[in-house]
């Protein structure tokens, strides 16, 4: 897929996108969104398109060129805190890596939570203050518990729906379907655990989670292998390694990077930063445990 490059200044400022074209997208008729007013809106951050409101769930090819195909696929899985996809930094280009490497991938096109239709109000929503973790504070008794997390169930199911196609058409693809991974970003890092946590119908043979939560989990028996990525100086670390004890005390193979530096959203990487060369060590780890 080819996106326009428009010089915008690299900052956080929220700037109106129109709407790019997406002719691989394929839809996934999963459904739509409950409560959401809006129509699905692109916009530029950080030099970076994308894209919020999103009601109808799509899987984005990337092939390999001829010839070059291994039979391995991986669906992508783009962050925003399931409010918006950074479907460029966390998604497209990502997939692009892949390929020249060989692999299948499919940028996964999730729903997402609704935000104020206007772009302004949505500006002023993300720039809103909030606290450092959600919480219910009962002031009698002087406690605080975390809020119910939000549902994940639309998310599972367009996941679901994207491996249900691929192995469907994975004679088409050149896919193997003992060979397909999946690996998201910050909240599509959350979305890859959620999925092996919880999906009934996918069999991954191996995870991604990049900069996401790193709290402890209750591993199933017969979860894939896990590669996990993530920087001292991201807000979701905070000094954990919860789920990668659970990987561990669990038996199942798992390879952990923790970087000096590198923030949150780096993507493929950020210049000048040691988690830069993370996917490097992505593709090494892959061909190393032979999928």
């Amino acid at each position: 897929m080819c996106v326009s490059r428009v010089l915008i200044a690299q900052d956080g400022t929220i700037y109106p996108l129109e709407t790019p074209a997406e002719p691989n997208a394929i839809p996934l008729r999963t459904g739509g969104v409950e409560n959401q007013p809006s129509s699905e809106t692109w916009f530029r951050q950080w030099g970076d398109p994308m894209a919020r409101n999103i009601t109808a769930a799509t899987l984005t090819p990337f092939f390999p060129e001829a010839g070059k195909a291994n039979g391995m696929a991986v669906i992508v899985a783009p962050g925003g805190g399931f409010s918006w996809l950074s479907l460029k930094n966390e998604g497209w280009e990502v997939a692009e890596a892949l390929a020249k490497q060989g692999i299948t991938a499919f940028v996964l096109k999730y729903r997402l939570n609704p935000t104020p239709e206007k772009l302004d109000d949505f500006s002023a929503w993300m720039n809103r203050p909030r606290p450092t973790a959600p919480v219910s504070t009962d002031l009698q008794n002087k406690t605080a518990t975390p809020l119910p997390r939000p549902s994940l169930d639309n998310q599972l199911q367009d996941a679901e729906a994207a491996y249900a196609m691929i192995i469907n058409r994975a004679k088409e693809w050149g896919v193997d379907t003992k060979r397909i991974g999946m690996i998201g970003f910050s909240a599509g890092a959350g979305l890859t655990m959620h999925v092996t946590l919880n999906s009934k119908t996918m069999k991954l043979a191996f995870i991604g989670p990049i900069y996401g939560g790193m709290g402890p989990v209750e591993v199933p028996k017969n979860a894939p292998p896990m590669f996990n990525v993530i920087a001292t100086d991201d807000f979701l670390f905070k000094g954990q390694f919860g789920v990668i004890d659970s990987w561990y005390k669990a038996g199942i193979p798992v390879e952990f990077h923790l970087y000096q530096n590198g923030g949150h959203g780096f993507g493929l990487g950020n210049p000048d930063r040691t988690s830069n060369r993370w996917f490097d060590a992505f593709i090494h780890w892959l061909e190393v445990n032979k999928f």
